[in-house]
């Protein structure tokens, strides 16, 4: 887990005052985080946001998917549905981002530029309906690196915006993969017994004593 920091710490960390930093929070040009009870803290992302240039107000993002062309009307629920959300709970989401493109495929443009921005620590909260709009397997491994780049990621976790047709084609996705992979292996062993025929194969010689 990243370092935490208490305001003193923190603002010896980046070499400034206390009340420096208590001006920032105030001023809403820094947001700590803040534990379950409800003390406030920074972190290592916070450092280097301060460190690498003037104090501003890292962003909340909403990251929206679905796996195929044929499902735009499934996305515009999608983004609805979190519009809903975010005015229900009162979060003011600086950036919607929405993408076409499997659950499996991590080289997603949109997907890899919010991990960048992630790993820049210009992203403090991540929002997204499901967690697999962001991946189908190591959600895990992607949330510890968001915690230790200081973004949260909140799961609404609206089960109607997870269609199990998309489940069902990247169950698909996988078999095809694998089937692939063996039809590969076939006509590569098939390859190496046709080179070995081709080949005449050499009978000893017989040494005269």
């Amino acid at each position: 887990m990243s370092k935490r920091y208490s305001i003193g710490e923190f603002a010896k960390r980046i070499g400034r005052s206390p009340q420096t930093i208590r001006r920032w929070e105030t001023e809403g040009k820094l947001q700590p985080k803040r534990l379950p009870s409800g003390h406030r803290y920074f972190d290592e992302s916070d450092v280097r946001l301060m460190l690498g240039g003037a104090p501003k107000t890292r962003d909340v993002v909403v990251y929206c998917r679905v796996s195929s062309a044929g499902q735009k009307d499934d996305l515009a629920s999608q983004v609805s549905a979190m519009e809903t959300y975010c005015l229900n709970a009162g979060i003011a989401v600086d950036e919607w981002v929405s993408e076409i493109g499997g659950g499996m495929n991590f080289k997603r443009k949109r997907f890899l530029a919010l991990v960048d921005r992630i790993q820049r620590g210009e992203v403090r909260q991540l929002l997204i309906a499901h967690k697999d709009r962001l991946m189908r397997f190591g959600f895990d491994f992607f949330s510890h690196i968001a915690e230790e780049n200081g973004c949260e990621i909140v799961v609404v976790n609206q089960e109607s915006l997870s269609p199990e047709q998309e489940l069902v084609e990247d169950l698909l996705a996988i078999v095809q993969t694998f089937s692939g992979r063996l039809s590969r292996m076939r006509k590569y062993k098939q390859q190496i017994k046709t080179d070995f025929a081709e080949t005449p194969i050499r009978q000893p010689t017989e040494r005269c004593e």
